[in-house]
């Protein structure tokens, strides 16, 4: 864990979904390996899957579709057949990573305010979110035509305005280098995850100074700050 104390007093705290609060892999993964079969191709593996996500459910497609077949056709056909199927399997095997309901709750109840900004669609984020979650958090957004995927800071800044807080006083937790530059773009501090998709090498390659390498050291350094 890398300690810190924050410059401000946090008012905020936006957390990303996959990775971060829920472990999403073994959904995210059948989901695909049926649409991939779906189409004549090849499934992927669990770890295949994991490095793809990050950036959104079509690039997760594009990533996932071998080399000479991923034009826009293909991969629009391949991403169709995931959504149906993530539509009705989204949540058989995702749980919470072991904690997190629980510094969520302990958060709220100190007074934080809490949302959560995803790049999964705003659809599948918000049935996850009230799924697991319900109440806890005062604003959830996913992708969509209204909220650009991150690192765009789009999403970031208008949750910062909607809950009357600034840049300054929020933080972002994830666990990829989309959310560390998400914060960058958004001028928030940031603590990153490494429990969840990405090492913490490649979150400090990425430029990451506070890594919190399980739930429970992400509960220390906001009682440090309390």
């Amino acid at each position: 864990m890398s300690s810190t104390h924050f410059s401000h007093k946090i008012g905020l705290i936006v957390f990303d979904l996959d990775g971060t609060i829920l472990n999403t892999i073994d959904d995210l993964t059948d989901a695909v390996c049926f649409a991939l079969n779906e189409h004549g191709f090849s499934p992927r593996t669990r770890e295949e899957v994991t490095s793809f996500v990050g950036n959104g459910v079509l690039k997760l497609i594009e990533r996932a579709l071998p080399d000479g077949h991923k034009d826009p056709e293909t991969v629009k056909k391949v991403h169709d057949s995931f959504n149906l199927r993530y539509a009705e399997h989204y949540a058989d095997k995702t749980l919470p990573y072991s904690g997190i309901t629980e510094l969520l709750e302990s958060l709220k109840n100190k007074g934080y305010k809490l949302a959560v900004l995803s790049n999964k669609p705003d659809p599948f984020t918000k049935g996850l979110i009230e799924k697991f979650f319900g109440g806890i958090f005062d604003v959830v957004e996913g992708s969509g035509e209204n909220t650009p995927r991150k690192p765009d800071p789009t999403g970031e800044l208008r949750i910062i305005s909607a809950l009357g807080e600034t840049p300054e006083t929020t933080l972002h937790v994830g666990d990829s280098d989309t959310d560390i530059m998400t914060a960058r773009n958004a001028g928030v501090g940031l603590i990153a995850c490494s429990w969840g998709y990405r090492s913490r090498e490649t979150l400090e390659k990425a430029g990451a100074e506070v890594i919190a390498d399980s739930v429970d050291e992400l509960g220390k350094i906001f009682s440090e700050n309390s």
